[in-house]
């Protein structure tokens, strides 16, 4: 089978270009639709109540929750959180045992015919046949909708044009997300859920990644995602939702969690064995100091954080190296509300 863009009268179905209305594809090659403002908005996800059990396995624990159109919302907690469960109730791959999930509107179970043209679905874990290569992924998921997106744009704004005739089992793991990142938008959904994007990615391609969700949702989509990289949801959620062992232990933007949840700063610095590090403890600014091997870790609050330390290890003539601050993110945030570092 050749490709059929090679022969543009071969296809069937509707081929819908919609480059003046959402631009071309994702890549930013024209200038997508201003969003809304955020009062204008309306709730494309509801959720309440929502509860998963498998046998005495509580996975969703009676959550509750709303995404607005145009954001990008982040669900976010370590492995075996309840996230993947929650979303693919939201799919309508799973059926809950109690609650409502309402996605545009609709129930995804009751009317989940009508809505799959509407969404677009990167799952956790997804495969291909080895040999199929990718304008053939796509063209055959193209097929699959009565309207779809043309997928040359996809494959430029990608940037997976010059892989259009490898076959999948040739391409590298960044090259394999984005054609699966593809897939979930051929048919130009108005959502599009995003579960474990970048697991198994090098930082490199992650970030590259973390580009491509950035132009959906210029493109004036929804974004849905699930993560257990906490920096990942700081970099692209308008809000963020935390969640462990089943429950959502806070919702807000990733700004006001850390404000609200993560107010401490770090001085941190590498200093030799014989220092005192904590004679540092006296400081008024400062809460706990940690020492891991040459590494000393001071917490603590305030602008006067850094202005203390610095001035009591001078005054006690410390050689240090590489002195640096931190300030708090969210996985400070994950810490402080379950009393545990994130694991993955």
């Amino acid at each position: 089978m050749g490709d059929p863009r090679e022969h543009r009268g071969g296809d069937t179905h509707t081929v819908t270009k919609r480059r003046s209305e959402v631009g071309a594809a994702v890549g930013g090659l024209r200038l997508a639709p201003a969003r809304r403002p955020a009062m204008d908005r309306k709730p494309v996800v509801e959720i309440e109540n929502l509860r998963k059990t498998y046998g005495s396995l509580v996975a969703v624990d009676g959550i509750s929750f709303a995404v607005q159109e145009g954001e990008i919302f982040g669900m976010v907690g370590p492995n075996g959180a309840g996230k993947t469960t929650t979303i693919e109730c939201i799919e309508g791959l799973r059926e809950q045992d109690g609650g409502s999930v309402r996605v545009l509107g609709s129930d995804p179970h009751r009317d989940g015919y009508a809505l799959r043209p509407r969404i677009g679905v990167q799952l956790q874990e997804s495969l291909l046949q080895d040999r199929i290569r990718v304008w053939e992924a796509l063209h055959l998921f193209a097929g699959f909708y009565p309207n779809s997106m043309d997928w040359d744009l996809l494959l430029e704004g990608l940037g997976l044009a010059e892989s259009r005739n490898v076959a999948f089992a040739k391409l590298s793991g960044g090259q394999k997300q984005r054609l699966f990142v593809a897939l979930a938008l051929v048919n130009d959904p108005e959502l599009v859920f995003l579960d474990e994007l970048t697991t198994g990615l090098d930082p490199h391609a992650r970030r590259a990644i973390w580009d491509l969700v950035i132009e959906i949702r210029k493109q004036g989509k929804t974004v849905f995602l699930t993560t257990h990289f906490m920096e990942e949801a700081e970099r692209l959620c308008d809000r963020v939702a935390i969640i462990d062992q089943g429950r959502i232990v806070a919702l807000d933007s990733p700004e006001n969690l850390i404000r609200r949840f993560g107010a401490e700063s770090r001085v941190v610095f590498t200093a030799e064995d014989g220092f005192e590090a904590q004679r540092l403890n006296g400081l008024t600014a400062v809460t706990r100091v940690e020492r891991i091997g040459e590494r000393v870790v001071v917490h603590g609050e305030g602008d006067e954080l850094i202005v203390q330390v610095v001035n009591a290890l001078s005054e006690g003539g410390v050689p240090i190296r590489g002195l640096r601050t931190e300030q708090s993110n969210l996985e400070d945030v994950f810490l402080a509300l379950t009393g545990r570092a994130m694991r993955e």
